[in-house]
């Protein structure tokens, strides 16, 4: 039987009712508050302990000269991911060329374009014998494709040295090119994500050069052209100035795009040139959020103060699966054979 036909690139595949609003007003910038200069609450504070994978790993990345979102962006979960030889990977240079500014990665001129790059990223996941990898990478809007290959070509580095190993990437919007987002897709990734990070209200002031439309659009895209037992991820930012209700329909749209996986995490203001912090949202407010997440049909959720995208990728793509087809995953299966 003939597969059936994918909708052409330049088709739109949102489904009808989803709020696509692609204009919106500028808020102006939040203003400080307690949180934004106070001390973190108990629930966020972590101890850092380096033990002897997190030396290794640190030592592995620095000599293949490959940059880690762990380390850009300050994850708070650092040290117990690398301790547990999980590590998410940053591609296409150190350089963002948007400027959103809750981010921590620098915004500027990318350096050059290292086209050796996912190979190093592939070697280096074989000799850290990692059963799930995850790839993001900034925006690289000086590239004709945004950066689309290097995503593309990473994914089947990994698969070409380690076939068993399942492989997520978190990429950006390829300023709403679909042929970018169909040669990553074509890549057969595990799981694609996109991050929308906040509600409609404050996209042009938190997500500057991206549109709250056309993440959705990517991502609706992506799932109507990945194939059954690949999944399609997002997260949400909480402590910027959202309100309750606004995260529930961002959720809402999420879900009706065919979203299967999602985060929600704390914003942790990385100095006072950044967006300030509006506030600290308690756990019992994140589990309460995963509880509404998941009677929406999310087939797995993170809500955490402490939780990233990448947190736990593995169990999520594993949970994606069982609910999909019943059954675990080929990297998950090969891991646990």
């Amino acid at each position: 039987m003939s597969e059936p036909a994918r909708p052409r690139a330049s088709e739109p595949v949102i489904p009808p009712g989803v709020r696509t609003l692609g204009v919106l007003p500028r808020t102006p910038a939040p203003p400080p508050t307690e949180a934004t200069f106070g001390r973190k609450p108990p629930w966020l504070k972590v101890r850092a302990t380096t033990g002897p994978n997190y030396r290794e790993l640190k030592a592995l990345v620095r000599d293949g000269e490959l940059h880690t979102v762990c380390e850009q962006a300050g994850c708070p979960n650092i040290y117990e991911c690398w301790e547990a030889r999980e590590a998410t990977f940053l591609i296409g240079g150190e350089r963002c060329t948007r400027a959103c500014p809750f981010c921590q990665i620098h915004t500027g001129k990318p350096a050059g374009y290292d086209t050796d790059e996912p190979r190093r990223v592939a070697h280096a996941i074989a000799r850290m014998g990692l059963n799930f990898a995850v790839i993001t990478g900034v925006a690289r809007d000086d590239l004709p494709d945004g950066g689309a290959w290097l995503f593309a070509e990473s994914v089947r580095q990994v698969r070409a040295l380690l076939p068993t190993c399942g492989v997520e990437v978190l990429i950006p919007d390829f300023r709403g090119d679909p042929d970018s987002l169909r040669a990553v897709v074509d890549a057969a990734p595990d799981v694609l994500g996109h991050n929308v990070e906040t509600v409609p209200r404050l996209y042009k002031r938190i997500r500057p050069g991206f549109t709250y439309a056309g993440s959705l659009e990517l991502l609706a895209r992506a799932r109507a052209w990945l194939p059954a037992g690949h999944a399609t991820k997002s997260n949400l930012i909480l402590g910027m100035g959202e309100e309750r209700d606004e995260v529930l329909g961002v959720m809402d749209d999420l879900r009706a795009v065919g979203v299967e996986l999602l985060t929600i995490t704390q914003y942790l203001q990385p100095s006072r040139a950044h967006l300030n912090l509006q506030r600290f949202v308690p756990p019992e407010e994140f589990a309460q959020l995963k509880q509404a997440a998941e009677a929406l049909g999310f087939a797995h959720v993170e809500s955490g103060p402490l939780v990233r995208s990448s947190y736990h990728a593995g169990e999520m793509h594993k949970a994606a699966v069982q609910r999909q087809r019943g059954q675990l995953p080929a990297w998950a299966a090969a891991s646990e054979g």
